[in-house]
């Protein structure tokens, strides 16, 4: 089918959507929701057979949706209708929510349903709710949702009122008269976005990124610590740390970026290298070891690593490899990795000197990782990742997937040609021809995509993944296999290396030159710019996405020195 996404941006869900319908072997375009002129242009350009709209808040206008079946995706049941449903689902503290693909009309929410799945609410977050349970069910309602347009199977839309728009006033705390449990549920509800707006230490700013501490108490909203970015506040019944903080008009960072010097005299509070997680406390990097297998667990924000954090996980992983026979890569709980932290760069006053820095550090870890001959080691992209983040995980001899995630392998969307070897690890996957294919058309790809082309060795349902998981990794101890390993790198290190260099020296005029694309196109990102047109990488379809349903793409385009055997994983 020829179909067009119609969306506010193209997000988690929007490109887990366009994955999904790629794999399927659908002809996809998508167009942002800008104008009703800009609209009605590209929907005539495309003539799509139906239009989808998985992120919209935009109103369609009856142009739209009165010649064009046109349907939305809600995050909610039926019966629920209007802004903010995550937040109200959070709110009423509901076990159950749901999700559903309803025809649009002139009424708000209100059109036929042809699709609804429900799931459990964990105990978490607005946004991790929405990058995990929200995306599955949109996924699993997909697959009925043809189906019953198909058959013209449909229910009617519960015409309930209209919930209010959820206001700041009604995510503010009462320091007074909340307790910590209270304060973490109310920016819970309002995390990622919009925060929490109050004021620390006399600055007003958005709070993001809460955290339960068992063992520091104070006074009230006193900041009684501080710890990789974050600080500890006193609350009445105990205290909790905020990762992140927002000045109105400004971008999120990390919260001591924020406040400065306003923290003299409060004490950082380390925690040991790897955190065995034994009490409640703000941490980003753990291990958990089964058999003789270790998962390192490195949970950073969106999956932004500074240079200070590549540092800290390089640490860990040169460590680990002494410890286990296999050495898994988690990432986070809600991204595997998204490469270099570009907030902090933009908030940098040297952002030269920092990008260069945290570019290099990310490479000291991807080489930690490729160069780390004592342990096999597995990437899980249990979760999305991009850019230097894909890379990341391909430094691992092996790499698997959890079905639905999705991998943005590119760089150039940001004016960077990028490094953490990707120059050697892809091409060593998928071959030449398709690693830069992928860099350039700067699309996502799902897992099941990226193990038909090579680029994962396996994709597990997401039922039992962490089983299957482990079952894997304990089938990959091989001292034979580590052997051929260390005769590999022993061979090659001066070949893997120059790849390294190679990239470094392309991207250094792009750190450093003032009228470098990249800090433009940085700012625009960090500041989150509303779009003035649709990507043209989005608009159009090459010839190869025609064929990406079909199993033909991507047998025969590793190179021969490739995946294939265990014999070559080093060729």
């Amino acid at each position: 089918m020829k179909i067009l996404l119609l969306v506010t941006t193209f997000n988690s869900l929007t490109q887990a959507v366009y994955t999904r319908l790629k794999d399927r072997g659908d002809e996809v375009a998508v167009a942002y929701a800008i104008s009703e002129s800009q609209m009605l242009e590209e929907i005539e350009a495309f003539e799509p057979e139906l239009i989808l709209c998985p992120f919209l808040k935009a109103y369609l206008p009856p142009s739209i949706y009165e010649n064009y079946p046109t349907y939305i995706f809600h995050p909610g049941p039926k019966g629920d209708r209007g802004p903010n449903a995550l937040e109200y689902a959070l709110k009423s503290h509901t076990k159950e929510w749901g999700v559903v693909i309803l025809r649009a009309n002139e009424a708000y929410d209100g059109g036929d349903i042809y699709a609804e799945q429900h799931f459990f609410v964990r105990d978490t977050y607005k946004a991790s709710l929405y990058r995990q349970e929200i995306v599955k069910a949109s996924l699993l309602a997909l697959e009925t949702f043809f189906d019953n347009v198909k058959d013209g199977r449909c229910e009617p839309q519960i015409l309930n009122p209209i919930h209010e728009k959820f206001t700041q006033q009604m995510r503010a705390i009462d320091w007074e008269n909340d307790d910590t449990q209270t304060i973490i549920e109310k920016i819970y509800l309002s995390d990622s976005h919009p925060g929490v707006l109050d004021e620390i230490l006399g600055l007003p700013c958005y709070l993001y990124g809460v955290w339960n501490e068992e063992k520091f108490r104070g006074g009230l909203k006193e900041v009684l610590a501080k710890r990789d970015g974050a600080i500890c506040l006193g609350t009445k019944d105990g205290a909790m740390w905020i990762s992140h903080l927002k000045e109105p008009g400004r971008f999120k960072l990390p919260a001591t970026y924020v406040l400065k010097e306003r923290l003299q005299g409060v004490k950082e509070e380390r925690l040991p290298l790897i955190f065995d997680r034994s009490y409640e406390t703000f941490h980003e990097v753990w291990m958990e070891k089964r058999d003789e297998v270790a998962y390192l667990h490195f949970n950073f924000h969106n999956g932004a690593m500074s240079a200070a954090q590549c540092v800290r996980l390089k640490y860990a992983v040169e460590y680990l490899q002494n410890e286990c026979e296999v050495l898994v890569l988690m990432g986070g709980e809600d991204f595997f990795s998204n490469g270099i932290h570009l907030n902090i760069l933009e908030d940098s006053q040297k952002q030269g000197e920092d990008g260069w820095a945290n570019i290099n550090a990310m490479n000291d870890l991807v080489r930690a990782i490729l160069f780390a001959s004592e342990v096999v080691t597995i990437a899980s992209f249990h979760r999305n990742a991009g850019a230097g983040g894909v890379f990341l995980g391909l430094a691992c001899d092996y790499v698997v997937g959890r079905e639905g995630v999705v991998l943005n392998p590119h760089y150039k969307t940001l004016g960077l040609t990028g490094s953490e070897y990707h120059t050697y690890s892809l091409p060593k996957r998928v071959g030449k021809e398709k690693a830069q294919q992928l860099l350039d058309e700067c699309l996502p790809v799902s897992t099941a995509y990226a193990k038909r082309i090579g680029m994962v060795d396996e994709v597990f349902e997401s039922q039992e993944y962490e089983e299957k998981l482990h079952t894997y990794a304990l089938s990959k101890i091989d001292d034979d296999f580590l052997w051929e390993k260390q005769d590999f790198l022993e061979e090659n290190a001066e070949r893997i290396e120059a790849c390294k260099e190679a990239e470094i020296e392309v991207m250094y005029p792009e750190f450093w030159e003032e009228d470098s694309s990249f800090h433009q196109l940085r700012r625009e990102f960090v500041y989150k710019v509303c779009p003035r047109e649709t990507p043209d990488r989005l608009k159009h379809l090459s010839s190869s996405d025609l064929i990406r349903g079909s199993t033909l793409l991507g047998e025969d385009s590793r190179s021969e020195s490739g995946m294939t055997e265990k014999k070559e994983k080093y060729a």
